[in-house]
């Protein structure tokens, strides 16, 4: 694994680069999140879902969030973008919200059809970057079946082995509070699945029909 420091200047750009690099050729990568370490690939590559899959322990069609670069492309990857979906992600993207919406059946990537797809724009700047030059990815918590969420690269790796061919750190990562809040979108009425950074009162403001 290509370990590399991505903090600031020509560090932080070969960091990128390299990331980018490996997401297009469906490699496995580690990155830094808002409050966690991450395993990301390319999602319409079979290979890198599968690497994915395989490192953590999860069966083949288990569903698979993702990170997205920016609002316009949800419409690429799912359906049901409602004015209310427009206007979740105007107000609180990039940040600790994720939508569940229907997938997009034209899509030939290797993630299960016919279920909800996890979408999230992330706010920290390293992953936001990378994902401006990938498009959406495929990004979970890189830990082990049963493990915790790893803090750090190193506690990443003790877990999920060398199945990265590259490696961003960041150092430790602070405490849980950017955990994301779900909201699923796909009936009627917008039901809120897990409370996170963002609680249900200020989802209200904007959403009073919010379950």
């Amino acid at each position: 694994m290509l370990t590399l420091s991505g903090v600031a200047g020509a560090s932080r750009e070969r960091a990128i680069s390299a990331a980018v690099s490996a997401v297009k050729r469906g490699d496995l990568v580690l990155l830094p999140t808002e409050s966690v370490y991450a395993l990301a690939t390319d999602p319409f590559s079979r290979r890198g879902v599968a690497a994915i899959r395989a490192a953590k322990g999860q069966p083949e069609g288990s569903p698979l969030p993702l990170m997205v670069p920016g609002a316009q492309t949800v419409q690429g990857i799912a359906t049901g973008v409602t004015g209310t979906v427009q206007a979740l992600m105007q107000a609180f993207w990039p940040g600790p919200m994720t939508l569940l919406l229907p997938s997009q059946p034209s899509l030939a990537w290797d993630l299960p059809t016919g279920l909800p797809v996890a979408v999230r724009m992330p706010i920290h700047p390293l992953t936001l970057a990378i994902l401006e030059r990938t498009g959406p990815m495929v990004v979970t918590a890189a830990n082990a079946a049963g493990g915790s969420a790893p803090k750090s690269l190193d506690e990443a790796i003790k877990q999920l082995g060398d199945c990265a061919s590259v490696g961003i750190d960041l150092g430790t990562l602070g405490d849980d509070e950017l955990t994301s809040t779900v909201i699923d979108v796909t009936g009627v009425t917008p039901k809120v699945v897990r409370e996170g950074a963002l609680s249900v009162t200020l989802l209200r403001e904007l959403l009073p029909e919010l379950q």
